[in-house]
């Protein structure tokens, strides 16, 4: 249960503003489907995130605990860096727009990609190093991912009025160095 909670916080946090969870307003503003947006995002998520914890856990496996510590630590760290820096959407909204004939393979095929070196896959897979549960590990960060982009999905632009995305990535980014200090200091979070 640890690794699902963990990993359903930490992604839920990542999300909050990345470009993902804007991609998901953009599609939700372009095909008004919003549960078929939502069952995209789903089997996107299990795929990448899927494959991200198999080779965390690989990689657990391969390092002496004090290593995988030291550089499950580290790049904690540098998440919460990382979250600092506010994403943007660039293009991926036009090829949503060029086949508006399928939102959920639109969908599925944009998040699939967009996911593939995101914070949140890398997320992903140092916390599949970290608890050995590739299983457990995907069904907390593919709710995470739910949640965030359910958010933008269902409230969007009002979420935005509510609560300025400076704080959302502020608050994000010292959970992930909070999450880095106890991995360094061993705690038990």
């Amino acid at each position: 249960m640890e690794a699902i909670l963990q990993s359903f916080g930490l992604v839920l946090a990542a999300e909050m503003g990345d470009k993902t969870q804007l991609l998901a307003l953009v599609l939700t503003l372009r095909f008004k489907r919003p549960l078929v947006i939502m069952a995209g995002i789903l089997v996107a998520t299990l795929l990448n995130h899927g494959l991200a914890t198999l080779v965390g856990e690989w990689i657990g496996s391969q390092f002496s605990a004090e290593t995988l510590r030291m550089g499950l630590s580290t790049l904690f760290f540098g998440f919460a860096l990382w979250l600092l820096v506010p994403d943007k959407l660039d293009d991926d909204d036009g090829a949503a727009k060029h086949n508006s004939s399928s939102a959920f393979l639109t969908t599925l095929v944009l998040f699939f990609l967009a996911e593939i070196g995101d914070k949140t896959q890398l997320a992903t897979l140092v916390l599949g190093a970290k608890f050995q549960s590739s299983l457990n590990v995907t069904i907390g960060t593919t709710l995470g991912m739910l949640v965030a982009d359910g958010l933008a999905v269902m409230f969007g632009e009002r979420l935005t009025q509510i609560v300025p995305m400076k704080a959302i990535r502020f608050f994000s980014a010292f959970l992930f160095a909070l999450f880095g200090a106890g991995i360094l200091l061993k705690w038990h979070l």
